[in-house]
């Protein structure tokens, strides 16, 4: 079979996993909201279709990169930092220093898995390791933005509309020629600005003349620590002044919907994915802080055997096949899970920058300028898509 079949079989498969996720939570749905207890089998059942929908996706998404790093060629890969001091700008920047010209260099945010060699893929931030003539590149920390549906724009606000309100009145035509049922459905228009994340060091004239040391600078300061604060503010930001308003402060609270007696945390995060699933979305990820998912992967049974963790593993963080990130972005003890994939979107207007000038007396002492800055903006389509809370064992 080639590749392509096979895509095309697991999306098929993936879509009809998909469905039947749906009308399961459908049917826990309306029997909770008349009152009815959810049976132990039925959730059992909900439970082993949301695995195997995970599944099929991870299988998805695995080929999918597969296919993509198919034809890549890592004899020109180079970092951020590299390209910049490699740059043409750059070295007439070197060769003519204190005329009042600006080094530029403009690359893609990472957004992707992909190892194309391209600006924009994942794999092109990191070289592969060649052990006994076999390429394997290490894996990467994913991040909250990998998670994310990607986009771009050249305005400096988005606007969408947000259906706020259904009420399906749909039921039989009581005869020909009667009138049908009217249902009604509510929009308000959301709107979120570009915002601008940035910082700069001063560094010495002989560090412009060392390509090396500047390219060193770059990536393991400026470049790295926009992306912290990247990630911070899509998670926390408060909408306030010029921050992004994060996914955390509009997600919904956690609720026990299957009314369990007593849950370990695990079991907590299979329950927000349920709640998940009850607004008619699939968690395409978790985010936890790192002490948390240590906490997680050293739990062990009554026999001292791990309960998912294993000292010897080699896999990427998942929990019931979906991907987990761990970032301390994320407070301790709290968590967030939802459809990241279609609940939200980035938008990049420019993204990472990094420019080289001289200001006020700069040149006369000798000084540089270095800045990394970029502008983006965080849309959450769907608020009831992510559910966030705190970590908590219900004991009996």
């Amino acid at each position: 079979m080639s590749n392509q079949q096979e895509l095309t079989e697991l999306a098929a498969k993936f879509a009809t996993a998909t469905d039947q996720v749906k009308e399961m939570a459908e049917d826990m749905k309306g029997k909770m909201a008349n009152g009815e207890k959810l049976s132990q089998s039925a959730i059992d059942k909900a439970d082993e279709a949301l695995v195997a929908m995970n599944e099929i996706k991870l299988r998805l998404d695995d080929l999918e990169q597969k296919d993509a790093r198919r034809g890549f060629d890592d004899s020109d890969y180079r970092t951020l930092g590299e390209k910049f001091a490699q740059s043409d700008e750059y070295k007439q920047l070197k060769d003519h220093q204190g005329n009042g010209k600006i080094a530029k260099l403009e690359v893609k945010s990472t957004i992707t898995s992909a190892t194309a060699n391209a600006d924009g893929s994942a794999g092109a931030l990191i070289a592969p390791t060649r052990l006994g003539g076999i390429i394997a590149p290490p894996d990467r920390r994913l991040t909250v933005r990998d998670l994310l549906m990607a986009g771009s724009t050249d305005s400096n606000t988005i606007v969408y509309m947000r259906e706020t309100g259904f009420t399906n009145n749909a039921k039989a035509q009581n005869g020909e020629g009667e009138k049908l049922a009217q249902s009604s459905i509510k929009f308000d228009e959301q709107s979120v600005a570009v915002k601008t994340l940035g910082h700069f060091v001063k560094i010495s004239s002989q560090v412009l003349e060392d390509a090396s040391q500047l390219a060193s600078h770059i990536d393991g300061r400026l470049s790295y620590g926009l992306k912290l604060v990247e990630e911070m503010q899509i998670l926390n930001g408060d909408g306030l002044t010029n921050n992004l308003k994060g996914i955390i402060p509009q997600a919904t609270a956690f609720a026990d919907k299957a009314s369990l007696t007593k849950y370990t945390i695990i079991d907590q995060l299979r329950l927000a994915m349920l709640q998940v699933a009850l607004s008619e979305y699939h968690s395409s990820g978790i985010v936890l802080n790192p002490i948390d998912w240590a906490k997680i992967e050293l739990a062990k049974d009554e026999n001292g055997r791990y309960v998912i963790g294993n000292p010897q593993g080699v896999l990427s963080p998942t929990l019931w096949g979906v991907p987990v990130v761990a970032t301390q972005s994320m407070g301790v003890g709290k968590f967030l899970t939802g459809a990241f994939d279609i609940g939200a979107q980035i938008f990049d207007h420019r993204q990472s920058s990094v420019e080289v000038g001289f200001e006020n007396d700069d040149f006369t002492k000798m000084l540089l300028t270095i800045r990394a800055t970029e502008r983006l903006a965080l849309a959450v389509y769907r608020p009831e898509a992510f559910i966030h809370g705190t970590l908590a064992e219900k004991t009996a």
